[in-house]
């Protein structure tokens, strides 16, 4: 049964300060983990990154009429975290809204996979991991919420959403290390 881990906006802008800054040694040791993981047991690995351009003509309403420059295509910030690698066999999915799944090929990938279930991790709970995690489960797909690899910048929005999630029956948090028993056993722990 084919697993596929879904790695979203895991980028230098979103770990240049507070709460996911302090956080980061933590948790790309944790997102190595499970890329290693996955990668040793040959399932899937998809990236998704979230790119503007400089004028923001192509991001979100909100982001347009603040004037917020970030993941701006062509900077480091829009770049994953220097710790982390992706292997060129590795699909990566460029997005412009919260969803992974909103005009890009996302769709045709993961019907090309076939995954008996998908391991989402990534920034930020509240925006992207969530609605990215609801079209999922609206496509009926498996989620399993990695919770040593899912944050976001405001605590109060992280748990809230993390447990929106679980409560609603979006997806099943699990650890690495139950994440891992569960690959190799084919249970949940």
């Amino acid at each position: 049964m084919q697993k596929l881990l879904l790695l979203i906006d895991i980028q230098e802008d979103f770990f240049r300060a507070g709460r996911l800054f302090e956080k980061r040694a933590q948790f790309t040791t944790a997102i190595n983990e499970l890329l290693t993981l996955f990668r040793e047991e040959n399932h899937n690995i998809i990236w998704v990154r979230q790119v503007f351009k400089e004028d923001l003509s192509d991001s979100y309403l909100a982001l347009r009429h603040a004037k917020q420059q970030w993941t701006i295509e062509g900077t480091a910030g829009c770049e994953l975290l220097a710790e982390l690698t992706r292997l060129p066999d590795e699909p990566e999915i460029i997005k412009k809204r919260y969803s992974a799944f909103f005009q890009t090929e996302l769709d045709v990938l993961l019907q090309e996979i076939s995954p008996s279930e998908i391991v989402i991790a990534g920034v930020n709970t509240h925006a992207c991991v969530r609605v990215t995690a609801i079209d999922a489960y609206q496509r009926d797909y498996k989620l399993i919420l990695a919770q040593e690899c899912i944050d976001s910048y405001d605590k109060g929005c992280h748990e809230e959403s993390f447990n929106y999630m679980v409560n609603s029956g979006i997806g099943i948090p699990l650890s690495n290390r139950q994440i891992q028993h569960h690959i190799n056993n084919a249970v949940y722990a």
